[in-house]
């Protein structure tokens, strides 16, 4: 087997929530972040998650990826689909460029020379090979993204989540991470995408599909050219509506 997602699970969904739900604090009275969520990512789908600030879009990434459990309802996702995810703002180490990327292939159990050969080569796909021994808290906040692109693509991920990426970027950075989520999702060896944006022009260039949460419930999901579509999301769901126009104000 090669491991490319066509070949390997074209027909088993990478993510199936059923009614999950997720609460944070005490038992007495706990904080709500997500409620009765089902839904299923095909493989290959590039899925946008929106909503104001609050509504629940990084749970349901963290719930995806394992960082956070189900208090209710199930979640099924085959543990050998190899995931990544993207935080808003990534931690980078005080170490080189090329030692934060070949850190994280050597804590799964390849050789340290491997790694760095595997370090540069993710660098090289990114565009920041000549920065492989720069300081990497010293990068700017867009070459620190991309090289936060560059260890995720290093572990070769079928399923990349993505937290806001571009949210603290420069329109310059913004426009060259975007272009490397585009590269990930595209092509025969195109990853799974789930990103949770504010950015709905983003979300319109790079998604399939679009989901919107309102206080940790899914009140949209659509196609990403029925979602802005207009008349079959204010007549169906209202609240998306309202969302989308106040934001596209």
């Amino acid at each position: 087997m090669s491991g490319r997602v066509g070949e390997v699970r074209s027909l088993q969904p990478v993510f199936e929530l059923s009614g999950a739900s997720v609460h944070f604090g005490r038992a007495a009275s706990p904080v709500r972040a997500l409620s009765d969520v089902t839904m299923t990512v095909a493989p290959g789908e590039r899925v946008a998650l929106v909503g104001a600030n609050g509504c629940g879009k990084s749970t349901l990434l963290r719930l995806l990826h394992g960082l956070a459990l189900p208090t209710s309802g199930q979640l099924v996702s085959d543990p050998a689909w190899r995931q990544a995810m993207l935080f808003q703002k990534p931690h980078l180490m005080r170490l080189t460029v090329q030692a934060n990327i070949a850190l994280g292939l050597w804590l799964r159990g390849t050789p340290w020379g491997e790694a760095k050969v595997l370090a540069l080569a993710a660098l090289a796909r990114v565009g920041l090979t000549e920065l492989a021994q720069r300081n990497a808290r010293q990068l700017s906040g867009g070459q620190q993204q991309r090289v936060a692109m560059a260890r995720a693509w290093a572990l070769r991920p079928q399923v990349l989540l993505l937290d806001e990426p571009t949210a603290s970027l420069d329109p310059h950075a913004k426009r060259e991470v975007e272009a490397l989520i585009e590269e990930f999702s595209s092509g025969p060896d195109a990853m799974t995408l789930i990103f949770a944006s504010h950015n709905l022009g983003q979300v319109k260039r790079l998604a399939s599909r679009v989901i919107y949460l309102e206080h940790g419930r899914v009140l949209a999901d659509l196609p990403v050219a029925d979602f802005f579509g207009g008349s079959m999301l204010q007549q169906q769901y209202p609240a998306a509506h309202l969302f989308v126009k106040g934001e596209l104000v």
